[in-house]
């Protein structure tokens, strides 16, 4: 297949690029920008008139919801919300039923999301056994499955000289590990953040406390052994400066953050509004401030959606009751496109938080546009608006706190190695 994109404005933040090209495209990779190689005849040509074409977005957390969850979403339905959201690479992470701490597993999870031939699924290993924080899975078997990280998802490890021991031998082999930083029994029963909001609702409240006391323990063990730290879903102000003052010493350290919480505080809880029962939960109006001036300023690496499809029946529950968490495949790039907007920064610079710096943190090829890499990429109509409603989501989860807003952005093509695997109707 020979795939000819003409008369699009092409932006790719690898290569700072922010100008109208074609692109040409055969055999899965780009082989012309601007022109093709000599004898190219497309088989098939889109035209990109007042479209972006864009990287393939990296999304650094999806959960597909399998195995075990189905009744949730599968693997088929969140896969194409994926690429429907012009979303072309994800890491989903190991808090699955049975968990992704045996080697076959992530084979089978890998197996079954190529057989769709729609996005690439990036694993991250549980790094302890069933996630119970105990015992250490094995590291090397996993990653020879597929595994690119490690991960206990939202389970902390209490226990500090396990903790201590997983950052030990992920720095001697070379592996990155991922935790959200929250300490348990500050967190335990909270469903809100610590603030007005909670104490006006009666709702328990998570202190911002329970992220920095996380994050310093981390640090500090981060610093003893040489391990690679990837830090999930930062919310607080306090932590978006201690990452900050981390990483002016030199430490190898990432992080990333949610879109959701660049977007919303804990005032959008309103009346007892489950869709907005996340985790970290929402916080307060000079936290978001910071998180956004901590993307901008690159301290914070990378946005993900955190997407984490919730089944109606789980989600429409009084608001302490209700699961946590919201989709977000197909609401990622819109929602980057109105923060970059809001904070009047130029499009290149957003977009690298959800594509090659993201790309750079799985040490993965993809989030870029240059000669010979892989054709993942996607073509955004800028101006289409649209209203978040739920039968305007693939996505088998239906939940997430901006349903009723009107967007503008709307993926019209995604391709993923030079196929064409999404086309909006």
């Amino acid at each position: 297949m020979k795939i000819l994109i003409k008369n699009g404005r092409l932006i790719d933040p690898k290569n700072n690029i922010d100008t109208t090209q074609d692109i040409y495209i055969a055999a899965g990779k780009i082989v012309g920008i601007g022109s093709g190689p000599a004898g190219f005849e497309a088989t098939q040509t889109l035209d990109a008139s007042g479209l972006l074409v864009l990287p393939g977005l990296v999304d650094l957390s999806a959960r597909l919801r399998e195995p075990g969850f189905e009744h949730k979403a599968t693997l088929e339905s969140e896969m194409q919300a994926a690429v429907a959201g012009g979303v072309t690479s994800l890491a989903c992470p190991p808090d699955t039923d049975p968990v992704l701490d045996e080697p076959g597993l992530v084979e089978m999870l890998k197996h079954k999301a190529k057989q769709l031939h729609l996005a690439h699924v990036y694993p991250l290993g549980a790094i302890t056994r069933q996630l119970q924080g105990k015992q250490l899975t094995e590291m090397s078997e996993l990653t020879e499955a597929g595994c690119v990280g490690f991960s206990q998802a939202d389970v902390a490890i209490t226990d500090t000289q396990v903790l201590w021991r997983a950052m030990q031998y992920a720095a001697t082999f070379g592996y990155t590990i991922w935790l959200r930083p929250e300490e348990p029994y500050l967190a335990s029963g909270g469903t809100a953040h610590d603030g007005e909001v909670a104490s006006r609702l009666g709702l328990k409240g998570i202190p911002a406390a329970a992220e920095t006391l996380a994050i310093a323990s981390i640090l500090t063990i981060a610093r003893e052994t040489g391990a690679s730290i990837h830090l999930c879903r930062l919310s607080t102000a306090e932590g978006v400066e201690m990452v900050r003052a981390a990483k002016r010493q030199g430490l190898p350290v990432t992080c990333d953050v949610s879109i959701n919480h660049l977007h919303l505080t804990e005032h959008d809880i309103g009346y007892f509004d489950p869709n907005c029962h996340l985790r970290p939960p929402l916080r307060g109006q000079r936290d978001r401030d910071a998180l956004r001036q901590g993307v901008i300023d690159g301290t914070i690496d990378a946005i993900c959606s955190d997407h984490t499809p919730v089944d109606d029946d789980a989600k429409l529950q009084p608001f302490g009751e209700a699961e946590a968490g919201a989709t977000g495949l197909e609401l990622l790039l819109p929602l980057v496109c109105k923060w970059a907007d809001e904070q009047n920064i130029p499009l290149t610079q957003a977009l690298a938080a959800v594509t090659t710096k993201a790309a750079a943190i799985l040490d993965i090829p993809a989030g870029e546009l240059s000669l010979h890499a892989d054709a993942d990429l996607c073509l955004l109509d800028p101006a289409q608006e649209w209203k978040v409603e739920a039968n305007a989501l693939q996505s088998q989860g239906k939940n997430t706190p901006f349903l009723g807003l009107h967007l503008r952005g709307k993926v019209r093509y995604t391709l993923v190695n030079g196929q064409l695997v999404y086309q909006a109707t």
